[in-house]
């Protein structure tokens, strides 16, 4: 991307993506997830197209592009009402620091599988006690002969039942200072010790959460990600494209809500006219148009500051972004439904099934509040709150 111009390859991605996700659309989407199935047959197209693994160093089956490209793959699928949460935690990082930080071997055993879709590989960092606090993590790693053995519980982990991995932050002790150290390493999904129990959740996706457990979860030396001394770095590698992601899946809702309210109006007729001639909700999505593209505005700049190495200026611009696009996209959501009135909160119109799904966008993978201690601190330079 030069300046505001995407490239002709980046238009060409954008086109490509959008048809792919149309063939399938909301109501594929929506059905899966009332079946309690998966979106496997999207989810499969889109790697075999080379979607998922875009970002990914080519010489592991990616396609050697950038963050810019794959929040573009979400920004469109989501635009589609196809919004796939796994493309966040699969590729955007565990594809990420793997390519970062992974030996050679972890990198031609998990990356090909992440790029093309066949191999899923979940997140698990957050805990019933910790919250948005990874530095109070109580999973813990010990050292056995050159095993490494895993203990403790984490919560909200997004699609384990269709991983076949999962990449586990737990901590390993310094013996020297009796301290503990965040340290990452992939678990199969099929390893003994490794379960999970799904949260009963109000958000219709055909992806669901689960309580994970480790108990006593044995693993060989090769399970742990680079090294357990420089975890934290590595653990923050993934989260500038996670909150770049969020707000791309945001933006991608946004646009999509408006554009159900925009066909909607055009075609409602009151009073001899289509009720989209009237202020009163013109006005309205023509704000939320405004602050969609403000906030994809954002996201680009933090996609590209990342995809330069600019990891500070990535930071701060990922955090306003996913912060913009959540607000943005949960307006235009709840304008969609007062935009169609009565039919906006019907299964035919697919309106309503978005309500609770934009409010996750102002929750994770990290809330507005986290945000804006971010930026006071960070930005502004006020005291730390907390």
């Amino acid at each position: 991307m030069s300046g505001f111009i995407e490239t002709e390859e980046q238009q060409a991605l954008r086109q490509a993506v959008a048809a792919m996700a149309a063939n399938y659309g909301q109501d594929y989407y929506l059905e899966k997830a009332r079946a309690g199935e998966h979106t496997t047959e999207l989810w499969n197209e889109a790697g075999k197209l080379g979607f998922i693994g875009v970002n990914l160093p080519e010489e592991y089956g990616g396609g050697g592009a950038g963050m810019y490209e794959l929040s573009l793959v979400m920004e469109e699928m989501s635009a589609t009402g196809c919004a796939l949460l796994m493309m966040v935690v699969s590729p955007a990082i565990n594809g990420t620091i793997i390519s970062k930080f992974g030996t050679e071997e972890q990198k031609k055993r998990w990356i090909p599988g992440i790029a093309d879709g066949s191999i899923t590989m979940a997140f698990a960092i957050t805990e019933p006690d910790a919250g948005s606090n990874s530095h109070r993590i109580t999973t813990t790693a010990r050292k056995d002969g050159s095993d490494w053995i895993i203990k403790g519980q984490k919560t909200f982990i997004s699609g384990i039942d269709q991983a076949q991995a999962v990449l586990v932050v737990g901590r390993t002790e310094d013996h020297k200072t009796g301290n503990l150290k965040p340290a990452l390493f992939v678990v199969p999904t099929d390893t003994p010790g490794l379960s999970w129990t799904k949260i009963d959740m109000e958000i219709v996706s055909p992806e669901s959460q689960f309580q994970v457990f480790l108990d006593d979860v044995r693993l060989p030396a090769d399970a742990l990600v680079g090294s357990e001394d420089a975890a934290i770095a590595q653990l923050f590698a993934g989260l500038n494209p996670e909150r770049i992601m969020g707000a791309a899946s945001a933006v991608g809702m946004g646009r999509f809500a408006i554009n159900k309210a925009v066909e909607y109006v055009k075609n409602r007729q009151v009073w001899k006219v289509p009720i989209g001639s009237h202020q009163g909700l013109s006005h309205p999505l023509a704000q939320n148009h405004i602050e969609i593209e403000l906030a994809k505005l954002m996201m680009q700049k933090a996609a590209t500051l990342y995809d330069a190495g600019n990891d500070f200026g990535a930071a701060e611009a990922a955090n306003m972004a996913k912060y913009a696009a959540g607000e943005a996209s949960v307006r235009a959501v709840d304008q969609a439904v007062q935009s169609l009135g009565g039919n906006g909160l019907t299964k035919e119109y697919g309106i309503a099934a978005a309500v609770t799904a934009s409010k996750l966008a102002r929750i994770a993978p990290v809330s507005r509040e986290m945000i804006l201690n971010f930026v006071a601190q960070t930005s502004l330079g006020l005291p730390r709150s907390y």
